[in-house]
């Protein structure tokens, strides 16, 4: 069976992990606290050599999920092979992620391909969600808030124009390290990108779920349409854009998200998790 382990040149992990002749099995096998867990997926933070890192590990999607992404024209997620391209692309971007220290894919099947990948932990952290929480009690400044907003729309226009499409673009998976919180803005990380995609040309379709994505998970914040106009300015670039048939895009991005909030909203009220 086909085995492929990698690491990053400069790493934190001792040699003689690295070396082990079962290291793909090691590493399959490492006994961590378990943050996610789904039936072909799972996330652990794990202790080596005195220092925490979070080890995502894949054990297959099946036939099954393979040939309904396949008729639903979706590309499928079947190893880590996803979130390693995204980290290097992000960090080509200069957007900061989860550093990646090592991945490992076993099998040719990708029905059947088990594989995992190591980032490292960026410690105490606060997300964006986290953070919308909190000024529900506690309204930030409007220095503050338009300063993150900036940022996440610098991210999201840096990303598509790569392009590079996260496709879990919510406010969760926007994080800063707690110790930043007083800088103006804290140096937001992206997170999760085991389902991001690179394309070879733009394509309108994923960045339009990206937005509507990003803004669904923020309606709770309750944006103002200043907040939106400042994001806007930020991922276009040009105010004169929207003007030149650009905001019936915008529109659209909008109407989507409304939809997804109100899908949201009646599986809530109904006690069914999104």
């Amino acid at each position: 069976m086909s085995t492929t382990v990698q690491f990053k040149a400069e790493n934190p992990l001792p040699a003689e992990i690295r070396q082990r002749p079962d290291v793909f099995d090691f590493f399959m096998q490492l006994p961590g606290k378990s943050f996610r867990k789904v039936a072909e997926r799972e996330t652990l933070r794990i202790a080596l050599a005195g220092q925490h890192f979070f080890i995502k590990r894949h054990f297959g999607v099946g036939w099954g999920e393979l040939f309904k992404n396949w008729l639903s024209f979706k590309r499928p997620v079947v190893n880590a092979q996803n979130e390693v391209a995204a980290i290097a692309a992000l960090q080509r971007l200069h957007i900061p992620t989860t550093p990646y220290v090592g991945h490992g894919i076993q099998g040719w099947l990708p029905a059947t391909q088990r594989s995992f990948v190591i980032t490292e932990d960026l410690g105490e952290i606060v997300t964006l969600e986290d953070l919308a929480l909190q000024w529900q009690i506690t309204p930030p400044t409007l220095r503050f808030k338009r300063a993150l907003i900036r940022r996440v729309a610098e991210i999201a226009r840096q990303m598509h124009a790569y392009p590079l499409y996260h496709r879990d673009f919510y406010i969760c998976h926007f994080c800063f390290k707690a110790a930043e919180l007083a800088l103006m803005p804290p140096r937001l990380h992206v997170l999760d990108l085991h389902r991001a995609e690179i394309r070879a040309q733009p394509s309108q379709r994923m960045q339009m779920k990206d937005l509507a994505a990003l803004y669904f998970s923020a309606m709770d914040v309750q944006l103002t349409r200043g907040d939106l106009l400042t994001f806007l300015r930020h991922y276009v670039g040009d105010d004169r854009q929207l003007l030149r048939g650009e905001s019936a895009f915008y529109r659209a991005i909008a109407q989507r998200a409304d939809k997804l909030y109100a899908k949201y909203q009646r599986k809530r009220r109904a006690g069914v998790a999104m």
